[in-house]
């Protein structure tokens, strides 16, 4: 389970605000990549957070709740690049892009930040990069949630708009589902033609 050992160990050198960076939705075929940035109190305790992709639905939402409760003293943002601009820049670029926006929508500056995975090209501010970071960082693993949930919101409300691709059971991701959804009616406006299921389907048109 993450814990605040790594924050401990900036906050003990020097570094008193420590924000946590995740994304969701890096590999999916549709829809956007979502950054969330999270800055948790001293002391904070949610019951079960973890790395988001270790949780349901269920649990994710209830985490969730909590983490932007008011008065929970957890700040946070979000930042989304959508699938047009995924296409147009590439997906690492608009990962990096997300990331780098949420942690600039912060209302208080971070004096260091935990991203999960690798270095962020152009980051505006400082950072440590900490490959599974979302299973050891509590910081990381708030944001991973709050980035999922973020998302998938996102997805079932295109599920609305676009009922014939099930945005609501796959949230983009190329499942069986999806994939045959594509071959059936094409992409839409929020697919990635950039990435190579879509761009197949594209071309056999």
């Amino acid at each position: 389970m993450p814990d605040f050992a790594i924050e401990n160990t900036v906050r003990a050198e020097g570094f008193s605000t420590i924000a946590g960076i995740d994304e969701a939705g890096r590999g999916p075929l549709a829809g956007p990549v979502v950054a969330a940035a999270v800055i948790l109190p001293d002391g904070f305790y949610c019951d079960g957070l973890n790395d988001s992709k270790k949780l349901s639905p269920a649990r994710r939402e209830k985490i969730y709740s909590v983490l932007t409760a008011e008065g929970s003293g957890v700040i946070w943002s979000f930042s989304r690049v959508d699938s047009a601009e995924i296409d147009s820049i590439n997906i690492l670029r608009a990962t990096h892009k997300a990331m780098s926006s949420a942690a600039e929508s912060l209302p208080v500056k971070p004096a260091m930040t935990l991203i999960d995975g690798l270095p962020v090209t152009g980051f505006p501010y400082p950072f440590r990069a900490i490959v599974k970071g979302d299973s050891l960082s509590l910081s990381i693993a708030a944001a991973s949630v709050l980035a999922k949930v973020e998302r998938d919101r996102i997805m079932m409300e295109y599920s609305n708009e676009y009922p014939q691709y099930q945005f609501n059971r796959h949230k983009g991701y190329g499942t069986r589902v999806h994939i045959e959804a594509l071959r059936t009616y094409g992409p839409c406006k929020i697919h990635r033609r950039s990435f190579a299921p879509v761009a197949q389907t594209v071309a056999r048109a």
